[in-house]
């Protein structure tokens, strides 16, 4: 077994990070966003791990910039993929809901999941055995993955050094918040010395991190619309990000036609969608999450923009090869 069987690749966004397992049998937890391929491919090879030799790639949970690698990885070089039983079974009937791909309006390319998971499942990588971990509060479906005898955590989007998932009650369900804090109270029970996030850095203080995840999922519990300025500066920003930003009159028609942005104006800030595109603009300049560039609209923080001709095929899962669509 190598040194380290754990190989932390922290990346920008539009992808998260990936935890590599190395051993006999090699585990690669997320694949990054589906652009960004390559870069996913390089990074494996130059830790010794190329892609065919992976066992299984497991995914936290079904977004693109977690699982958006999982058609590459599949079609290329024929890795299995590992999911949530629940999110499994709506990616492979090729269900409207899956991977949130309609509502956010961020594309995912077709992929299958062989292996659902459920919570207490051991995946072994040979020699390092990591459990299954049921995470829920930014996905039904989100897991993490605990390895025992390393005292490691690979967390995925439950638990972030200097930030908090966001949170999406009108497809997750009101309780979000409430199993977000049940998953941290889960997982400040695990003994572990080292703590990888789905972005950021590594993890230092884990039981810091995790109180100050509760703190605001409790603030968010008094003060909904604080949850809700937060997914939608998440939301548009990543938008912006693939899509390498909007000319000043692409913004507002591109907003009103997104599923998420009308159920947060109606049913998050009780206003019509019309009404919310100025605050929001707004809101994304003071807190620099987007900026103006050339009569743009663009993302401030570091990214990748997709290159030009990517996605080559289908995006929405109900577009994807299958039989079984709903």
């Amino acid at each position: 077994m190598p040194a380290d069987p754990f190989v932390f690749f922290q990346r920008p966004y539009p992808s998260a990070n990936m935890v590599l397992v190395r051993g006999e049998y090699p585990i690669l937890l997320d694949s990054g966003y589906g652009s960004d391929l390559p870069e996913t491919e390089d990074l494996l090879k130059r830790a010794g791990t190329p892609p065919e030799s992976l066992s299984l790639v497991v995914n936290s949970h079904y977004h693109c910039d977690h699982a958006g690698g999982n058609s590459g990885l599949q079609r290329d070089h024929g890795v299995p993929v590992a999911a949530h039983r629940w999110e499994a079974e709506l990616v492979n009937r090729r269900d409207r809901e899956a991977c949130g791909v309609e509502w956010l309006d961020q594309p995912i390319e077709p992929y299958r999941v062989e292996r659902p998971l459920s919570d207490g499942h051991e995946l072994d990588a040979g020699p390092v055995v990591l459990q299954v971990i049921e995470t829920p509060g930014h996905t039904l479906g989100h897991v993490s993955l605990y390895a025992p005898e390393e005292a490691t955590l690979l967390l995925g989007d439950a638990v972030h050094g200097d930030d908090v998932a966001w949170l999406n009650p009108f497809r997750e369900g009101v309780g979000a918040a409430h199993r977000a804090l049940e998953s941290l109270d889960r997982l400040s029970t695990l003994r572990a010395r080292r703590t990888f996030s789905g972005h950021g850095a590594e993890i230092t203080d884990l039981p810091a991190a995790i109180d100050a995840g509760r703190r605001r999922y409790e603030k968010w519990l008094e003060e909904p619309e604080r949850s809700y300025w937060h997914a939608c500066k998440r939301i548009f920003g990543y938008a912006l990000m693939i899509h390498g930003g909007q000319d000043e009159d692409e913004v507002s028609p591109y907003l009103l036609r997104c599923p998420w942005f009308q159920d947060y104006a109606r049913h998050g800030f009780g206003t019509e969608p019309e009404t919310f595109v100025e605050p929001l603009v707004a809101e994304m300049l003071r807190s620099k999450a987007a900026g103006w560039s050339g009569g743009r609209l663009v993302a401030l923080p570091p990214h990748n923009q997709p290159p030009p001709g990517w996605p080559s095929g289908p995006t929405r899962p109900r577009d994807w090869p299958g039989t079984s669509r709903r």
